[in-house]
């Protein structure tokens, strides 16, 4: 039962109102797990970049023109997901980075504690 004051938009379905009032969280949730397949190699991320490519351009080409409302919402939440998938193996290259940068200071700052040492 719709609350007081609420409306249903036309054209939607009870099961397309519900995955649009979830699917950002929904679109997270695939993108976490599908990130850690890649991350940790079960996927690779050639393939995972590849899908995620074909997913999005899917989505744009026929996502609109698609008559059910929980197909669309659907539709939305694989594009997401994936467009966010699509940047994992950036993060991973840029926390890679980081992590380079940080171990050469650290090493920096003990060769020039070690070689300051007089004793």
């Amino acid at each position: 039962m719709l609350e007081q004051g609420a409306y249903v938009e036309h054209g939607t379905s009870r099961t397309g109102r519900w995955l649009r009032a979830r699917r950002l969280r929904v679109a997270l949730w695939i993108a976490v797990v599908e990130g850690v397949l890649v991350v940790f190699h079960v996927i690779s991320w050639p393939i995972a970049i590849i899908l995620a490519v074909a997913i999005i351009a899917l989505y744009f080409s026929a996502g609109n023109r698609l008559r059910s409302d929980a197909a669309r919402q659907i539709g939305w939440i694989a594009a997401v997901s994936q467009a966010l998938v699509a940047l994992v193996p950036v993060l991973v290259i840029v926390v890679g980075t980081l992590a380079l940068i940080a171990v050469a200071a650290i090493a920096v700052v003990a060769l020039i504690l070690l070689l300051s040492d007089r004793g």
